[in-house]
C-alpha cells in the first residue's frame, strides 16, 4: 500500500510514472531536482552563518515551507513532460475548455490554446520550473510568485466547473503564492536575502539587474 514515505521514496528515485515516461532522462531531471534542493539547503546555511538576523524559528519556518512547496512545484512538472507537449496537459487542457467558469475563458481555451498546444506545452513546463526554482533557491520570489498567483487562478477558473476537482485546492495555492510574495519569503534564507547582504545594487537597487531583484525578492 502506497504512504507518503514510499510515495517519497518513489520520487526520490525517479521511479514514479511521470518519471518512468522519460526513459533514461529521468536521471537528468532527478539530478536537476536535487541540484535545486542542496543548493537551497546550502544558501540557507550560508544564510544562518553569516546573518544572525536569520537565526529565527520565523526565518526556518518560512524557508522550510518555501522548499516544501517549491518541491510540489517541481513534481507538478514532471507530468507536462515529454516535450513539447504530454498526454495530461493536453487533457486537462480539454477539461479546461468545457469547464472554464466563463465562455470567454473557454473560447479562449479552444480556439487559441488548444490549437497551438506545441507552444503552450513548452511554455507551461517552464513556468512551472521557475516557480520550482524560485521558491528553492528563495531568488526573486516576490515577483515570481505574483507570475504563480496568475497562473493558479487560470487553473482555479479553469477546472471551476469539472466536478473531481475541488477549486478551493487552487485558492489555497494561490493565496499561499499570495503569501509568500507579500512576505518575500525569498529573504528567509534564500538567495534574496544574500543578494540583499552581499551585493549592493541589489540592496541599494541601482542598475537594472539591482533594481530588478531589489523589487523581485
Amino acid at each position: 500500500m502506497a504512504n507518503p514515505f514510499s510515495d517519497a521514496w518513489t520520487f526520490l528515485t525517479a521511479n514514479t510514472g511521470d518519471f518512468q515516461k522519460l526513459g533514461e532522462w529521468r536521471f537528468l531531471v532527478l539530478a536537476l531536482f536535487y541540484a535545486l534542493l542542496i543548493i537551497g539547503t546550502v544558501v540557507a546555511f550560508k544564510n544562518w552563518q553569516e546573518d544572525p538576523a536569520q537565526r529565527t524559528g520565523r526565518h526556518l519556518g518560512v524557508w522550510f515551507a518555501r522548499m516544501l512547496i517549491g518541491c510540489m512545484w517541481f513534481q507538478g512538472m514532471l507530468w507536462k513532460l515529454p516535450l513539447p507537449l504530454s498526454d495530461g496537459l493536453q487533457y486537462w487542457t480539454e477539461q479546461e475548455s468545457t469547464n472554464a467558469a466563463f465562455q470567454f475563458h473557454r473560447d479562449f481555451l479552444k480556439d487559441v490554446v488548444l490549437t497551438h498546444m506545441s507552444i503552450f506545452g513548452p511554455i507551461v513546463f517552464l513556468a512551472e520550473l521557475v516557480f520550482a526554482g524560485s521558491l528553492m533557491l528563495g531568488l526573486a520570489v516576490r515577483f515570481v510568485g505574483v507570475l504563480a498567483i496568475a497562473y493558479t487562478l487560470q487553473l482555479w477558473l479553469g477546472l471551476y466547473d469539472n466536478s473531481s476537482e475541488w477549486p478551493w485546492t487552487y485558492m489555497f495555492l494561490a493565496v499561499l503564492m499570495f503569501l509568500f510574495a507579500v512576505e518575500a519569503a525569498g529573504r528567509s534564507l534564500g538567495l534574496d536575502a544574500w543578494l540583499r547582504r552581499n551585493v549592493a545594487d541589489v540592496r541599494d537597487g541601482k542598475g537594472l539587474i539591482g533594481w530588478f531583484f531589489h523589487i523581485a525578492g
